[in-house]
């Protein structure tokens, strides 16, 4: 079965000094392709960070919490985002997926190229409070880089990732998936040397997963001459959030004169209003007699407020004239 579904395992070392996470993603990095029409760099570099987004999701703790990693980069890519949660669930967007530019010399797709300096924002969204957000520079646009250099500075964890995908002759995401290491403060020397060894000598990690070995065979890899063991194992998803009452709702953000206007635009022209989802390319229409009920919706509101308003008004007069009327 793992061979055809996208898993995710979470291990650790026999003394607990070392975490680790390794997922196989081919089948989710392919339908974000797909979803969003993505040439080869811009399917690689955004596979990578749907990649990232599996691990720091499956670190949340509540139901309902999520974590949205974000990179704005100058490059010809624009900006990427992904939205994980503990689930295993994931979904993202690159702005600019049609981008095509030259392989680097070594014959790479240049992902860092494509992605160009700029910065890497992680939000955690734990459902209550303000969301923690950490930025940190882009170091090399290669996305793993990257997300080492952010657990480095934003959380003080040393880490090694790994992130791979491979894109076939024809397009498509033929293999992919990736490894995240973390290290404690107790971690000894010795231990630390051997995993710096065998991360030295690995092969990359969406050859390795082209080559058919299963998540226990490359976690056996990275953690060469260290006892470890299983912790779980969790499906993975590409998966989106959005619904056609959220997308009625981003219509109603607009405000009533902005829809009204639009209302009257496609109610002259007799035709529905599109949107279309970010994350996942999904249409959704709304006829014009739809935007009328919205608007009449936010016209009901504006009268409720302006009545509310004019009660609240009348009431502090009342007051003020009681309390200035002299005593009997």
């Amino acid at each position: 079965m793992e061979e055809q579904q996208d898993y995710c395992l979470r291990g650790v070392s026999e003394d607990g000094s070392v975490k680790l996470w390794l997922a196989k993603t081919t089948n989710l990095c392919e339908e974000g392709r797909k979803r969003h029409d993505a040439w080869s760099v811009a399917a690689a570099a955004l596979g990578r960070l749907l990649t990232a987004g599996v691990f720091f999701g499956l670190n949340l703790k509540g139901e309902g919490d999520s974590v949205t990693l974000r990179i704005n980069g100058d490059g010809p890519l624009g900006s990427l985002a992904v939205v994980a949660e503990p689930d295993g669930a994931v979904r993202g967007f690159v702005a600019n997926p049609q981008v095509d530019i030259a392989r680097r010399a070594d014959g790479k797709l240049d992902v860092g190229g494509a992605v160009g300096r700029g910065t890497l924002t992680v939000i955690k969204d734990m459902g209550f409070g303000e969301p923690y957000s950490g930025t940190v520079d882009l170091v090399t646009g290669e996305i793993g880089d990257d997300i080492t250099q952010y657990y480095l500075e934003s959380e003080q964890t040393p880490a090694a990732v790994g992130l791979g995908v491979r894109i076939a002759p024809g397009g498509c995401v033929d293999a992919a998936g990736g490894f995240l290491l973390q290290v404690l403060p107790h971690a000894d020397e010795m231990v630390i040397k051997q995993l710096e060894l065998n991360i030295s000598n690995l092969l990359p990690v969406s050859q390795m997963v082209a080559d058919g070995l299963t998540l226990e065979e490359m976690a056996n890899e990275v953690m060469l001459g260290v006892p470890w063991r299983e912790l779980e194992r969790r499906p993975l998803v590409y998966r989106c959030s959005c619904s056609r009452e959220r997308l009625r709702g981003a219509l109603l953000s607009l405000g009533y004169k902005q829809l009204k206007e639009l209302w009257q635009e496609k109610a002259e022209a007799d035709e529905p209003t599109e949107l279309v989802c970010r994350f996942c390319g999904e249409k959704y229409y709304f006829s014009p007699a739809e935007l009328k009920e919205m608007v009449d919706e936010l016209d009901r509101e504006r009268f409720q407020r302006f009545a509310a308003s004019l009660q609240n008004q009348i009431t502090n007069e009342i007051q003020k004239n009681e309390n200035d009327s002299p005593e009997d």
